[in-house]
Formats: C-alpha cells, structure tokens, sequence
C-alpha cells in the first residue's frame, strides 16, 4: 500500500524549516543551510545528490538512505522547485538540481500556474499542477505505482497535507541551530489530536532525528 510520508526534513531548535527571505541566493532562506549540516556530508546526500564518492556514514547516513527508499513519486510546493513567482515567464528555469535531478521518479509540483511538463535526465519528470494538493496527490499516488510518495516540502505544503490528515509518516531531523526567524513548520498544527505519535527518535552528533507516524488510513 502507498504511504505519504515525509523523509529527511530538517527543522532548527525554534521550528523553522525554512530561513527568512528566500530568493535565488539563498534557496533555503538566509541561514537556511545551517539546518543541513547533518545531511551535506553523508555517504547517501554525495553519491545520491552530488554524484560524488565518499561520504559520511552512522546514524545521518542512515536516515538519509532511508529516505529515498521506496519512494515511487515526490509532491513539492512551487518554492522547492524554484525563485520564481507568478507566471512563468518562459520555460527557461528547470529546478534547482541541474539537467539531473536527484529525484528519478514522477515529482509533482504545486502551483497556481500552468505549465507543459518536463522531462530530464535520470527518470525525472516535473509535473504542474494547479489543482491543489488533493489532486497531487492522487496523481502521485498513481505515478508511484503500488511506491510511497514523498512530500518535499517546503513547510506550507506540508503543513497543508498535515491539515488534511493525508501524512502517514514524518521523519523530522531537529538540527542544533537558532534562525530566530523564518517559516515554521508546526505553526497551527496539533500533531497529537490528529493522531501522531513518536515511534523513533536517535541522536547523532549533528542532528535528532525523530520519526512520528499516525494510524494507518483506510484510503487515500
């Protein structure tokens, strides 16, 4: 059965998973990168993200490798897939991964605008979709084929798949960093009352990672 979960997303000791001001020069919002310290340098994040050998292993390293395994289709919000807001101006911007990116799989991007689908190397296919998250979804979780679908983020949109009840699973890496400000992820959102419990949680040096998952759905 597809699982929707959430894999390997990091969040500061104050709950941002996100730093303030994001734009092309900082992706991940200033003081963003601070967060990933625990993922940059294992074995999986440079083989699998930089194609690179070497690498970390332990403890981030195998929650990393976790997190791609078994995943059929990703769903991003419009931000993880680039700066650009409103229209597209042209079709120019392809992500923030290059020609290659490290998804291989059917990615579904939120968005309020249309866009063709593309294609890139590695099995990577972008797709747009201006329907809203239920419809993300549903086309994920038929793309995946039998697979889990992996929620990207960023914050917003998990929060907004946490409000519909549609998130089975969420490994969250607490980073020991202060952003002070940026884009909480649990803002408004009562992780008890909508059935999550922790059933995992394992230090390392650079990270806590904690995994929380709720009663199976009966449908999607």
């Amino acid at each position: 059965m597809t699982r929707v979960r959430v894999a390997g997303f990091t969040l500061s000791l104050d709950g941002y998973g996100a730093g303030p001001d994001q734009d092309i020069n900082n992706p991940l919002g200033i003081g963003g990168t601070e967060l990933h310290t625990w993922l940059v340098t294992t074995r999986t994040f440079q083989h699998a993200l930089l194609g690179k050998d070497g690498g970390t292993t332990g403890v981030d390293n195998d929650f990393a490798a976790r997190s791609f395994q078994n995943v059929g289709a990703w769903i991003l919000g419009r931000n993880m897939f680039g700066p650009i807001r409103g229209d597209w101006p042209d079709d120019n911007w392809k992500g923030w991964w290059g020609d290659n990116p490290p998804y291989h799989v059917p990615v579904f991007v939120l968005t309020h605008y249309a866009r063709a689908p593309i294609e890139m190397e590695g099995g990577t296919t972008f797709h747009f979709v201006t329907g809203g998250a239920r419809e993300a979804l549903d086309r994920a979780c038929e793309a995946a084929g039998g697979k889990d679908v992996r929620i990207g983020g960023g914050p917003g949109t998990i929060r907004q798949y946490l409000r519909e009840g549609l998130i089975d699973e969420l490994h969250i890496a607490i980073s020991p960093v202060l952003l002070g400000r940026g884009e909480p992820l649990f803002e408004g959102i009562d992780l008890r009352a909508l059935g999550y419990t922790c059933v995992e949680s394992v230090a390392s040096e650079n990270a806590t990672h904690v995994v929380l998952r709720r009663p199976p759905r009966t449908n999607i």
